[in-house]
């Protein structure tokens, strides 16, 4: 049981990270702002650097990870698109989407870590650090709402 929580808290992990990159990615060359563009870079990278951690792990336990669900990921895109192409505050726009997606990502992680409370120790404190770094995010782009 503890081998497979752990390798399932891991997927869970990589795929969250693959999604809060990619979703500052796609926001990053709309953003007026150097401040609010600063924020997101070292987020960016602090999560780029959970990532490189979750996927030694992964490669320790011979596993590929996870990647975001198609879905979820389409509807993000769409919707990110939509209000940014009705926006006349884009900083304001990407300020409160990113808002949403670290409350997604903070729930969605805490709810992991409930279910599979048997992954290892050093797992779920990737998972907490992960949880740290958005709602550092959250709080850095709070500003430019």
């Amino acid at each position: 049981m503890i081998h497979e929580d752990t390798i399932k808290l891991l997927r869970e992990c990589c795929a969250g990270i693959k999604m809060g990159v990619d979703s500052i990615d796609e926001v990053l060359p709309k953003v007026k702002s150097d401040q609010l563009k600063n924020v997101l870079q070292k987020s960016k990278e602090e999560h780029e650097r959970i990532e490189r951690e979750t996927q030694e792990m992964l490669d320790d336990y011979g596993d590929d990870g996870k990647n975001p669900n198609p879905m979820a990921e389409g509807m993000s895109w769409l919707k990110t698109n939509m209000m940014l192409g009705f926006s006349s505050d884009p900083d304001k726009t990407v300020s409160g989407l990113i808002t949403d997606g670290c409350s997604m990502g903070v729930k969605s992680l805490n709810r992991y870590l409930n279910q599979y409370e048997a992954a290892e120790e050093r797992v779920k404190d990737i998972s907490k650090k992960l949880i740290a770094a958005e709602e550092h995010l959250a709080q850095g782009v709070r500003d430019y709402l």
